[in-house]
């Protein structure tokens, strides 16, 4: 496994995501999400321009003693949203010369960035075989999020990640926000499943495929012994000719539409993320092309 830190690059790459957010953020990260976090407890969250029709008592008269122009104040409400990212810790996650399981965590230090700038609880854990292993639970705001955040350094890739196995059983709220599997989702197990209770539970569904260069372009030819990284007792022989390319690449287009359909059939959304590919073309490019950012 590569290394995964906070280092002073990705708190530059979270502040301009935190300007973004602060801008224009809609999608199930934003203000276009049915459950609204805004709303009558005394907590005071943010302002907006005021607007023909809103409640003149929520009117901030001091900033408009100030700049001369109508804000409304908005509160916290106390529904608040819980984001829930589930990571594959899988040893497979390990593989190529760029590590998935750093882009693995990197995407996930960003989405919980993200949230909690959204002034939402987030709690990440780890796949591990069939069980959950909490990482961090229930952290709310930007100072929790810069002391909890490096946990995720913590995870370990190793042996096999059972999704639905994890994920079904768990207990989670009913529609109070987004829940994000992320794994390179080549497996023949089940995890559909934990897609499908998800969305029973009304939840938000975000699927992020992670994959290696070398999986997405592989340039092995002739004769290659393979070991399954997950299960490394199990290996075969294989001459890799032109046919054997081209099964291969068929497989992977199949194995990509097939989570891909999984989400979408039960309303979530699905991206392939290389692990080489920057958090601004995961997020401002992907991200935004499946309406999750915009």
């Amino acid at each position: 496994m590569g290394k995964f830190e906070i280092t002073e690059e990705l708190l530059s790459e979270l502040e301009l995501l935190e300007s973004v957010i602060k801008n224009n953020v809609a999608g199930m990260f934003g203000g276009n999400r049915k459950s609204k976090s805004f709303g009558s407890s005394p907590e005071f969250a943010d302002y907006r321009d005021y607007a023909d029709g809103d409640d003149v008592t929520k009117i901030d008269w001091n900033a408009y003693a100030r700049f001369d122009k109508l804000y409304l104040k908005l509160y916290l409400d106390e529904r608040q949203m819980h984001t829930r990212i589930y990571i594959d810790a899988s040893r497979s996650m390990s593989y190529g010369d760029v590590g998935k399981d750093v882009q693995a965590l990197r995407i996930a230090a960003a989405l919980a960035y993200i949230s909690v700038c959204e002034m939402d609880k987030v709690s990440v854990y780890a796949i591990k075989g069939g069980r959950l292993e909490p990482v961090i639970s229930g952290m709310v705001g930007k100072e929790a999020y810069l002391s909890e955040i490096g946990k995720l350094s913590g995870i370990v890739f190793d042996g096999e990640s059972l999704i639905s196995d994890a994920i079904a059983p768990s207990n989670v709220g009913y529609g109070d926000g987004m829940s994000v599997i992320i794994s390179d989702f080549l497996t023949d197990a089940d995890y559909e499943t934990a897609i499908n209770t998800l969305a029973d539970k009304k939840r938000d569904i975000f699927c992020i495929q992670v994959l290696s260069r070398e999986e997405l372009l592989p340039l092995s030819r002739g004769r290659v012994h393979f070991f399954d990284s997950e299960v490394q007792s199990k290996s075969y022989r294989k001459n890799i000719d032109r046919a054997v390319a081209k099964a291969y690449k068929e497989a992977l287009v199949y194995a990509t539409e097939r989570i891909n359909r999984a989400a979408q059939s039960r309303g979530g959304s699905y991206i392939l993320a290389s692990a080489e590919d920057t958090l601004g073309e995961v997020l401002f490019g992907k991200m935004a092309n499946v309406g999750v950012l915009k």
